[in-house]
């Protein structure tokens, strides 16, 4: 039976096999938890700011340091990528998907580079970035799958809340991180999972809250 992937359920994978496994091959799933709407608030509310300044090219002011950079320009395609129900797919030999949805595409040159935003509610620590770099890297090696030649890095543009002004607006600090991309560490990932698949189930994982929370 062919799998569907995205970088939400690989990251699954890492986090727990057992669970992993269970999701896609008995169809058990972790229970849903609340769900923060502000990150998905603010993430619709940036890409009707980067959209704005994309139809009159410009870049916005959170990118001021980047040079020779400008705003992917096909408004249709990359809609295509936003939406989390088709976003950019590919499929291997066997019929397996991968797909990602991004946020926003800059383009150098004719290269493609990935700018992913992040809502977070406090500064950055030094591995901070480290968790969205599977992430990145899928983005990356999707688009290359899909014919696209992209940078070997991408950006990380953090939104962090710093204070409250005089009429009550809520003031947000924004942080570009560069990453270094590796496409290789995306075709791992996949061919991972599509192994861990294919085995027995996992053992559970003892640091796993889900994993203990059932066995009792």
């Amino acid at each position: 039976m062919p799998y569907k992937f995205s970088p939400s359920s690989l990251a699954l994978l890492k986090e727990c096999p057992h669970c992993f496994w269970l999701q896609f091959n008995k169809g058990i799933k972790r229970p849903d938890g609340a769900f923060p709407s502000l990150p998905s608030g603010m993430d619709r509310v940036l890409k009707k700011h980067f959209d704005s300044f994309r139809d009159r090219e410009m870049l916005p002011p959170e990118l001021n340091e980047l040079k020779g950079y400008k705003l992917f320009e096909d408004a249709e395609l990359l809609e295509e990528w936003r939406n989390n129900r088709k976003g950019i797919q590919w499929e291997d030999e066997e019929g397996n998907i991968l797909k990602g949805a991004v946020d926003n595409i800059l383009l150098k040159g004719d290269k493609l580079v990935v700018l992913d935003y992040k809502t977070r509610g406090y500064p950055l620590k030094e591995d901070t970035a480290d968790h969205y770099q599977d992430q990145l890297d899928i983005y990356n090696f999707l688009l290359r799958k899909n014919g696209f030649a992209t940078e070997n890095y991408a950006y990380l543009l953090f939104y962090i809340p710093n204070k409250v002004n005089a009429k009550g607006d809520v003031i947000f600090d924004a942080e570009l991180v560069k990453r270094t991309i590796n496409v290789d560490n995306a075709s791992y990932i996949f061919n991972k999972a599509l192994k861990t698949l294919s085995g027995n189930a996992p053992n559970p994982n003892t640091n796993c809250g889900f994993c203990q929370w059932k066995q009792h």
